[in-house]
């Protein structure tokens, strides 16, 4: 086995590992932060209800 042998199997191995990364965040990722991502629009229902009793009263 010669260096171009081992520069071949380094970048095959590299490629793997990045389509492992990108399986892996695509995949797995969808349900694990969804409720962190909704986190900013939480208080936008609150603030509404709040604005809508004010101008009532």
């Amino acid at each position: 086995m010669d260096m171009n042998d081992l520069r071949a199997l380094s970048t095959v191995l590299m490629f793997l590992t990045f389509l492992g990364i990108i399986a892996w965040t695509v995949i797995g990722g969808r349900d694990r932060f969804r409720d962190a991502a909704n986190l900013p629009f939480a208080d936008d229902d609150r603030d509404e209800s709040e604005t809508k009793r004010e101008k009532s009263s």
